[in-house]
């Protein structure tokens, strides 16, 4: 594993990585269970259920599981509750995980370029950055529906290095998830991990990273730029 790392851009994941978002998304992912009159999950069960974008949540939430897939007629109407709810729900709760601010602050002192990419869909993820105070730090937001493909697909990545004029190699990613780490390994970048976000139920420790920091304070104090020499 890596001790620091010399790149000129950071592609951050959102929900997991920079705010601790899961009570905003079971508070709206009840809400639509009980509308179309099922029982509610409790907080643990949403946050496993958190890291492949809104319509994974939702099928799994119905389902009953990771692997779950309901048919469209089921699916189709919760989705849209889901995203009526989400709209409302949608950073009331959020809060920015301990070093994420600092960490933040000392990319963005170190002049380098900075996006935020999501599985979380568009208008949700930018609503959220500008409700947090967070939507300055970054050049570019990618939700999980700007492109045909999302997280764990490298597209999103690449997307975001084209986008910031920096090659794949010189982006440092850094998440929370598997997703993170195979659309990161997929495009070609270094990739650190957080342990405090949402992986699915599974142990951060079994991720192929680079490595794994308490926060992205210590993110920022392994990273080198050749734009402050």
């Amino acid at each position: 594993m890596s001790d620091s790392f010399d790149v000129d851009a950071v592609l951050l994941d959102l929900d997991g990585t920079l705010l601790d978002t899961v009570a905003d998304l079971a508070a709206a992912t009840n809400a639509m269970l009980v509308e179309g009159g099922r029982a509610p999950l409790d907080l643990e069960t949403v946050a496993a259920y958190v890291g492949k974008g809104a319509a994974v949540l939702v099928h799994r939430a119905l389902g009953g599981g990771l692997d779950a897939r309901v048919p469209a007629d089921e699916f189709e109407p919760a989705m849209a509750a889901f995203m009526r709810h989400y709209e409302r729900e949608n950073g009331l709760r959020a809060v920015p995980y301990d070093g994420a601010l600092e960490g933040l602050e000392a990319m963005r002192a170190k002049g380098l370029a900075l996006a935020c990419v999501t599985n979380k869909p568009q208008r949700f993820a930018d609503a959220l950055l500008e409700r947090c105070a967070m939507a300055r730090y970054f050049r570019l937001v990618v939700g999980g529906d700007a492109l045909e493909r999302r997280k764990p697909d490298p597209l999103p990545m690449r997307h975001a290095a084209e986008r910031l004029g920096v090659e794949p190699a010189r982006c440092l990613a850094i998440g929370d998830s598997v997703n993170d780490a195979l659309a990161a390994r997929a495009a070609g970048m270094p990739v650190l991990a957080v342990p405090y976000g949402y992986n699915e139920g599974r142990d951060v420790r079994e991720l192929d990273v680079d490595g794994i920091v308490a926060s992205l304070a210590e993110a920022a104090g392994r990273i080198r730029s050749r734009r402050t020499g």
